[in-house]
């Protein structure tokens, strides 16, 4: 039995009601997954270290991971950050920095 809407326009029912829901799905899908706009921006990232000290900077990465090895070595953790290109920073925990920096001062790859 067919739906008792009026007249010729009971096929028209259904494509209405999911017209409708699509156009309330895409509206909510634009609202939560937008670009926010009104909204503050996101702050740029700081150049922060955390816990850790900048103890050398050179300019390849091949020589970054040597002076790694050698601080390794010594008993000192430290990792490498790449942050732009023909620049390497060795890192270290603050209770290791003067060593570190003495063992970087003398390391060749410098």
């Amino acid at each position: 039995m067919p739906i008792g809407v009026g007249g010729d326009l009971h096929y028209l029912v259904g494509p209405v009601i999911a017209f409708a829901v699509l156009a309330l799905l895409a509206l909510f899908m634009r609202w939560a997954f937008g670009t926010g706009y009104g909204r503050r921006t996101a702050a740029p990232p700081r150049d922060d270290d955390g816990l850790l000290t900048l103890v050398a900077t050179l300019s390849r990465r091949e020589s970054a991971l040597a002076l790694r090895a050698v601080l390794s070595d010594a008993g000192i953790r430290s990792t490498v950050r790449c942050p732009a290109p023909n620049r390497a920073d060795v890192l270290v925990f603050p209770e290791d920095a003067a060593r570190a920096r003495s063992l970087a001062a003398v390391f060749p790859g410098g």
